[in-house]
């Protein structure tokens, strides 16, 4: 019989990427995988339809489910209450889910998305293991298992603190207001509940998957592996199991990003990138302070434009006038999307200006590609703490905190990264993080052993299944 794992994808772009890299693995390990998927028409955005068409296109050895609608089901839009309707969606879909599951044979386990942790509540009854991918790194993992008790114990709300820490085991001190959006709301309310409740059901996992890699990640790794990082819980195996990097389906682009060959004809280390992920734009007062601050910097630059409100924003509005006259030759500017991995891993680039989306810091750093954090929403904030603070691969626009990045900072940050020593202890460092990277999934990597450990772990508990043990 097929040793079969069925994973069960998030509804972003963000958490499905990595589920199909680890599809990609198990399969490479002689398992058959089976993706049971909630109707992708929950969420809106193209770019999610699009990945996912395009991951059932390119991979036919895995079997791809699709969980109908459930009538009522909301629609997922990026506001204040995306979370709570992402998880109304999981919890409308726990019939669907169970009916597939026993429907199918030969399941070994089941793999979650980190916001879809209700869904062990439908897996484990049914006597299969459940494991949760955690889609951003273990810093963020050992923050969100501890918040749940911190906030109980706070006795108030987050956004109270502002900017004082919150003092969190193994970790360094993080600003409250650097928190989950969702984490800021009054305590009472449904979308913090509801967020806390799902924070909570991580432990309850059999094991956790993190897109990771242990010497990215030291301190928290250890922390996650500590009886303090839990009191009064156990916190199941984590397994840094990453870097998963790029796209779905690249391999098969029917033909070459123009960027790419613009990038060909520059200088090696030379092009500073800005692309700020799927979901990110900026106002268009923002976006002058951007080029004024690119103009005056002097260097080269490839920017990947998106502006609100449009699938396809006119540049000569939103730029400055003469822009892109007087920068001809020595920027080039994209709207709405570039192939972000092949930019990264290009010999010109030489520096990425980037909003701390977990799967763009891990192209960055795979790429050796030293870092300039401009946060937007989600665990961004914390991301850009542990990339300046503990792995040293980064710097800050402190203006984000404003509101505003002016272009004074865009220009002296660029600078910085680009011509000073303190630029090159990051590119030092970045390179470094490169080669870890690179090693993990080796003969004898961090990460492949964890992926054995994963696979054995799951094994271990099937076979206590099968022979009456809990």
């Amino acid at each position: 019989m097929e040793k079969t794992v069925v994973l069960y994808p998030g509804f972003a772009v963000s958490h499905f990427v990595p589920m199909m890299h680890l599809a990609r693995a198990l399969l490479d390990h002689g398992h058959a995988v089976s993706v049971a998927l909630v109707d992708p028409a929950v969420n809106p955005d193209a770019a999610f339809r699009a990945v996912v068409a395009r991951a059932a296109a390119c991979m036919p050895s895995v079997r791809f489910h699709t969980l109908p609608l459930v009538e009522g089901t909301p629609t997922l839009t990026p506001d204040a209450q995306f979370v709570l309707r992402y998880l109304d969606v999981v919890g409308r879909h726990n019939e669907h889910l169970r009916g597939f599951l026993r429907s199918s044979r030969g399941v070994r386990a089941v793999v979650v998305d980190s916001l879809s942790v209700e869904a062990l509540g439908v897996i484990k009854p049914l006597g299969i293991p459940g494991y949760v991918l955690f889609t951003s790194n273990a810093a963020v993992l050992a923050a969100f298992v501890q918040l749940p008790a911190v906030l109980a114990e706070a006795q108030t709300s987050f956004r109270k603190l502002g900017d004082a820490p919150v003092e969190l085991f193994g970790l360094p001190p993080m600003p409250a207001s650097h928190l989950f959006g969702e984490m800021l709301e009054d305590p009472e309310s449904d979308v913090c509940k509801a967020t806390m409740a799902a924070l909570s059901g991580i432990p309850e996992a059999d094991g956790v998957l993190v897109n990771t890699f242990d010497s990215l990640d030291v301190r928290a790794v250890a922390a996650l592996g500590d009886p303090r990082c839990l009191p009064g819980r156990v916190m199941p195996p984590v397994y840094c199991v990453g870097p998963f990097v790029g796209g779905v389906g690249d391999e098969v682009a029917s033909q070459r990003h123009g960027c790419l060959a613009w990038l060909d004809g520059q200088p090696d280390r030379s092009v500073v990138f800005l692309c700020f992920g799927s979901a990110g734009h900026h106002s268009e007062e923002q976006i002058k302070e951007i080029s004024v601050g690119l103009e005056n910097s002097g260097h080269r630059f490839l920017w990947v434009v998106k502006a609100p409100f449009s699938d396809d924003p006119d540049l000569d509005a939103i730029l400055p006038d003469g822009f892109l006259d007087r920068t001809s030759g020595r920027g080039l500017v994209v709207r709405q999307w570039a192939p972000q991995a092949d930019v990264l891993r290009h010999r010109a680039t030489g520096a990425f200006v980037t909003h701390c989306g977990w799967n763009s810091v891990l192209e960055g750093v795979t790429a050796g590609v030293p870092m300039l954090c401009w946060p937007l929403y989600a665990e961004q904030k914390m991301n850009k703490l542990f990339m300046v603070e503990e792995m040293g691969v980064a710097a800050e626009m402190v203006g984000w905190q404003r509101g505003l990045v002016e272009a004074a900072e865009v220009e002296g940050k660029v600078r910085m990264v680009m011509e000073t020593e303190e630029g090159r202890e990051l590119r030092a460092r970045a390179s470094a993080h490169k080669e870890a990277a690179a090693a993990a999934w080796d003969d004898g990597g961090s990460s492949r052993a964890a992926f054995a450990r994963f696979l054995s772990d799951v094994e271990s508990r099937q076979a206590r299944v099968r022979s009456g043990v809990a």
